[in-house]
């Protein structure tokens, strides 16, 4: 076989800014956003949701890296330090992608050549977290880069009618759902979805949003979401600012006028995104998150708005009851050097030979 070929760096020119200048500087904020809609034309991924979760998660060290090219503004970087001489796309475990913007003809590979030969000073690894192979193909690995898979991911295909759809799903869900229903009506509950998009409603859903889960498991976990913390404030400014642009609902389930499930939810360019659920886990044995999922699923099939619904979640067994699609969500790190990665590779091969020993070690000793 022919020697590998060095990775061709792109020239850019780089500007290397305070992250706080994509929320204080309207022309970087528009050119963020028609980066967006040129490539991913993701809603959550607009200047805004992105500033909100710097506002709320950021440390204060992250920086906005601008490339420009001979037409102008060509990529931007939300980076955060990862280390000494490492940096990493900004990536809050709120949002489902990295905050990075491109042209869609530029690739994740030259942009992290280019980063780490200039626009961040002394850079010898630069990773780009959670990319979606839907805008950023997974390429092969080279000398100097390296993919990583992150999770597999599924999402439904709105086409066609709903009972199409539903006679294609495993007999078992179907039946389960349909004494669900039953069982709910000879108890005398009355099962019914919500549908709420005004930007003023929306504290209120995180509310209703936050009380389900601190009765639940992630109370104990402390990751509940409420009102007041973090978490809390980052949903209702994003649900609040999508739904005043008309790409914010929130999907909610009720027993009779107790709400029992919640899917936050944000969409655009006929792809809706469900970026949170929750559920009353003292309704057992009902799945209210299935009924409600039933339900937006049946009305996006009638309406036709929507075309798509991405879970960005790690695909759990639940999901392949709904979907069989499923993608693999990557991460790509990029070398300076190629005895950069050499070494990188090298180092975790000891650590896992040393984490596989560790039990055996462990054993011996007891």
């Amino acid at each position: 076989m022919p020697p590998e070929q060095p990775m061709t760096t792109t020239k850019y020119a780089w500007k290397n800014l305070p992250a706080t200048e994509l929320n204080r500087d309207v022309s970087l904020r528009d050119a963020w956003n028609r980066l967006n809609t040129l490539r991913c034309n993701v809603s959550f991924l607009d200047a805004e949701p992105v500033s909100n979760a710097l506002n709320v998660f950021g440390t204060g060290n992250e920086r906005l890296l601008v490339a420009t090219g001979t037409a102008g503004i060509v990529a931007m970087v939300l980076a955060a330090p990862a280390g000494r001489f490492r940096w990493m796309t900004f990536q809050p475990s709120q949002m489902p992608l990295g905050a990075w913007v491109a042209e869609p003809s530029i690739t994740p590979e030259a942009l992290g050549a280019s980063l780490n030969k200039g626009g961040l000073g002394i850079c010898l690894v630069f990773s780009f977290t959670q990319t979606d192979p839907r805008f950023a193909q997974r390429s092969t690995d080279s000398a100097t880069t390296r993919g990583t898979d992150y999770i597999e991911t599924g999402w439904v295909d709105i086409a066609g009618s709903f009972e199409d759809y539903w006679n294609a799903r495993g007999k078992n869900l179907r039946q389960n759902m349909r004494k669900q229903r039953n069982k709910l009506e000879t108890e005398g509950i009355k099962g019914q979805m919500r549908k709420i998009t005004d930007p003023a409603a929306m504290a209120g859903v995180i509310e209703r949003y936050g009380a389900l889960e601190s009765a639940g498991w992630k109370a104990a976990s402390g990751t509940a979401i409420h009102p007041d913390n973090a978490q809390g404030r980052f949903y209702i400014e994003l649900m609040s600012e999508r739904a005043a642009k008309g790409e914010a609902i929130a999907y909610e389930y009720y027993f009779n006028d107790r709400c029992v499930a919640i899917n936050l939810c944000v969409g655009r360019d006929k792809v809706i995104t469900i970026l949170k659920t929750t559920y009353d886990e003292s309704t057992h044995p009902f799945s209210p998150a299935f009924l409600l999922l039933q339900d937006i699923l049946e009305e996006m099939h009638a309406e036709a708005r929507w075309s798509r619904v991405e879970f960005y979640g790690r695909m759990m067994e639940w999901h392949t009851r709904w979907t069989e699609q499923k993608r693999t969500i990557y991460h790509l790190t990029c070398y300076r050097w190629p005895f950069i990665k050499t070494l990188a590779e090298r180092r975790q091969e000891q650590q896992a030979e040393k984490a596989e020993a560790a039990p055996a070690e462990a054993s011996t000793t007891t």
